[in-house]
């Protein structure tokens, strides 16, 4: 899998997430926190091999700039 990066939250601390990338499958993977609150786990259904992370609004503006949406690869 190859990865382009998209952009990076413009509040984000010197570690740089979120994050988000775009891949050569037509995806998109996106780095954030580690969801960790119990209550919130147990209201999803995540299989084995899966996960979830917590991005803050302020970087879905990278999830539709121009040129970059998923018919565009």
């Amino acid at each position: 899998m190859r990865l382009t990066f998209i952009g990076k939250d413009p509040e984000s601390n010197p570690t740089g997430s979120p994050t988000v990338y775009r891949t050569d499958r037509d995806t998109w993977v996106v780095q954030g926190w580690i969801v960790t609150d119990a209550e919130a786990l147990a209201q999803m259904d995540i299989p084995e091999g899966e996960t979830s992370v917590e991005i803050p609004d302020r970087i879905i503006q990278f999830f539709r700039e121009q040129g970059r949406d998923s018919h565009n690869g």
